[in-house]
């Protein structure tokens, strides 16, 4: 006796493209350099930044005039329960007719890009430097020589 599969979620055709439940929702772990695609980074590396905030998020996507919303939620694959890492951002990326909001900015995958290009170009960033300069780099002790020490794997 077979039955019908269930759905995991029902749908709701009623919901309108501004209803809050179909807003995309933004991670800072989707653009963050030092996560892997398993941690959850959802664009290459080369688009990312180094710990990005939701306010962060939040700032560069304000300034495009999209309705946002900040929610006190942790990501799943978040391995820290600290504050720094709680923030998701529900953007509202298209109109009730289904056309986009910003031409420019159709999908999350353009939206995260623009907002991995732009954090770093904020006031806030601007101090930083995730890249060690080159007096750094040379005052480092072995003249840019490394040799690796210990045993390797242990079992």
């Amino acid at each position: 006796m077979a039955s019908a599969p269930v759905p995991l979620r029902p749908w709701n055709s009623a919901l309108q493209h501004s209803d809050r439940e179909r807003w995309i929702c933004i991670y800072p772990a989707y653009i963050n350099r030092k996560k892997t695609r398993q941690e959850g980074r959802r664009i290459p590396k080369e688009n990312c930044v180094e710990n990005p905030s939701y306010q962060e998020i939040r700032d560069v996507l304000q300034v495009l005039n999209l309705n946002v919303i900040v929610e006190n939620k942790l990501y799943s694959r978040e391995k820290s329960k600290e504050h720094t890492f709680r923030g998701r951002i529900r953007v509202q990326l298209r109109n009730n007719d289904g056309s986009p909001i910003l031409k420019d900015y159709p999908t999350r995958d353009s939206l995260l890009l623009y907002v991995g290009k732009m954090i770093p170009q904020l006031k806030t960033r601007q101090g930083k430097s995730s890249e060690p300069t080159q007096q750094q780099a040379s005052s480092s002790g072995s003249g840019g020589q490394s040799h690796k020490k210990g045993k390797g794997k242990r079992r």
